[in-house]
């Protein structure tokens, strides 16, 4: 199971990875639409500059958030959990509700990627993940 598990970690790395580029090119385009003179606000009710800034700075956190919970999942090591252990990081779940089975990957980032690798269909949870709407 730890090659599998190991296989999925890869793939979410590489969903956030390409999250991220995605962040980048968009930070890049609206930081330049902040700050282009054509965008310069023609009353003082005009606020498409102010408002590309704060998009900027939003889509900044959201980037660095990234990058943090990419340093993490290169980071982590996963361990194997044997049937009745108790859960924790890095444990691959399988659950049964109403008779539909469903894995579910947790790890300390990247929360709410469907990843698959072979039979396995995993979503990732984390500890700040919501468990019910």
């Amino acid at each position: 199971m730890l090659s599998a598990k190991a296989q999925l970690l890869t793939k979410v790395i590489a969903v956030l990875r390409e999250e991220h580029e995605e962040f980048a090119r968009v930070l890049a385009d609206t930081s330049a639409a902040a700050t282009d003179p054509d965008s310069k606000a023609e009353s003082k009710y005009d606020t498409r500059s102010l408002e590309m800034s704060y998009l900027a700075a939003g889509q900044a956190k959201q980037a660095e958030q990234l990058v943090e919970a990419l340093d993490l999942l290169e980071k982590f090591e996963l361990l194997e959990f044997a049937v009745g252990d108790p859960i924790d990081l890095g444990a691959l779940v399988e659950l049964e509700l109403e008779g539909v089975w469903s894995f579910y990957f947790l790890l300390p980032a990247g929360g709410g990627i469907e990843v698959s690798e072979g039979e396995i269909s995993a979503t990732t949870l984390t500890p700040e993940s919501p468990l019910f709407p």
